[in-house]
């Protein structure tokens, strides 16, 4: 490794935590770039560098949310998912390795320095406004809600995963949990898993789970890759068509419940899976004394279907059109920006997308209760107007329409690199 404080000259400093009392020894990012493979990950906070290759496995985001940011300043994320920061440093303190050499940037690589300063102004505007403050009179009428209709407890579980309804964040994890497990049938530790990395690193191969779906279905570059590498495992150019067979009615009934299963019992997450089972056990006891055996078995299979399609037109419409491809290392405003989209607001697609129309919202301040979003969306618009980003709203229908249209895009482009390049 390159010396520190004068590039290429003298021995580097000792790796290892950084000596309570001592001067903190000084990186450059040509030292912390290799430091990106499994078992060696470093990463960069507030200019500080810490060696998170051990301590990554008990990260309770899972290490590969952690690890998703190796060898990148990771400050935007980390302030992003963490409401107690405080607490949060005391576990980084034993990890820290140094600090970025005074003249060196604070990002790695071509990055907006005045955007990232902007952003963390408005983070901070928004503290100020108290919109980080969960309202409990919405939550308590939420909850109501579903208890009467059983509807939507999927979106009570995703507010509960980010934190944002109590104030404390294992009040929010116990919660999550039962509305997860009881009402749902599914694991909470699994759905943040997976979750989390999508928010990350969104619409990013490899670490978005939501977007790497393929040999399935063929999204943003890898229909070119695809092509190019003749790989024809289904006919992509007719995605689009087979999408309304395999895609919104199966995703709940069978790739999540496969996925939830394995990752509860390869991870061991027990209380999850007990929690589970009373969701099961609940609903056959509730219905086979009306229904019989098979009756309730097609019961079960219908309303997995249905909210499968809710949950799939819901997610999607503010994904799936926007940029998907290989990580660029953009700082964490333009990196959620790329990939999300908002869909115009009513009260009718506020209720029936639990908010999540307000997207772009959601995703630079994910642990923000949704009910605050209305408030910072113009202040956001205003960050996007001064640096010239897009800020893209569209109708409801049109955001449902260009789902199809972008997977048959994505599988046109498949076919003209398999045929052509």
């Amino acid at each position: 490794m390159s010396g520190v404080g004068e590039p290429g000259g003298g021995p580097g400093p000792r790796e290892g935590p950084a000596q309570p009392g001592a001067p903190l020894p000084t990186f450059y990012w040509e030292q912390i770039r290799p430091h990106n493979l499994p078992g060696d990950k470093w990463l960069v906070i507030e200019r500080r560098v810490y060696d998170i290759s051990r301590w990554a496995q008990r990260h309770p985001g899972g290490s590969r949310l952690i690890g998703h940011h190796g060898a990148e300043d990771a400050t935007d994320a980390f302030h992003a998912f963490h409401q107690d920061l405080s607490f949060v440093r005391k576990f980084l303190q034993p990890l820290l390795m140094g600090e970025l050499a005074p003249e060196e940037p604070s990002h790695d690589g071509p990055q907006n320095a005045q955007l990232v300063e902007d952003f963390r102004a408005l983070r901070q505007t928004a503290k100020d406004m108290k919109l980080f403050e969960a309202e409990p009179a919405f939550f308590a009428l939420l909850l109501g809600h579903i208890l009467a209709m059983e509807a939507q407890s999927w979106c009570l579980q995703h507010d509960l995963g980010h934190t944002s309804v109590f104030r404390k964040s294992w009040w929010n994890h116990m919660a999550q949990q039962f509305v997860m497990g009881q009402l749902k049938g599914f694991s909470a530790h699994w759905w943040n898993f997976r979750h989390f990395q999508h928010h990350a690193k969104p619409n990013i191969f490899h670490k978005d789970p939501d977007v790497t779906v393929a040999p399935v279905f063929l999204l943003g570059e890898s229909s070119v890759e695809y092509g190019r590498k003749k790989r024809r495992y289904l006919p992509y150019n007719h995605q689009h068509l087979y999408f309304f067979l395999i895609g919104p009615p199966l995703l709940t009934l069978v790739n999540f419940e496969v996925e939830n299963l394995a990752y509860m019992l390869v991870c061991m997450q027990w209380t999850d899976l007990l929690w589970a089972t009373s969701f099961y056990a609940r609903f056959f006891l509730s219905y086979v004394p009306f229904y019989s055996l098979s009756g309730v078995l097609l019961l079960f299979v219908a309303v997995r279907v249905l909210e499968s399609h809710w949950f799939v037109w819901i997610t999607q419409m503010n994904h799936i059109p926007k940029e998907i491809g290989h990580e660029k290392r953009r700082d964490w405003a333009s990196s959620q920006l790329a990939a999300t989209c908002n869909v115009e607001s009513s009260p009718f697609t506020d209720w029936f997308s639990g908010h999540l129309n307000f997207q772009i919202e959601h995703h630079l301040f994910p642990t923000m209760p949704r009910h605050n979003y209305s408030r910072v969306a113009p202040l956001v618009k205003a960050l996007c107007a001064k640096h010239g980003l897009s800020y893209e709203v569209k109708p409801f229908l049109t955001a449902l329409v260009d789902i199809i249209g972008s997977l048959k895009k994505s599988g046109d482009v498949w076919l003209e690199a398999y045929l052509h390049q």
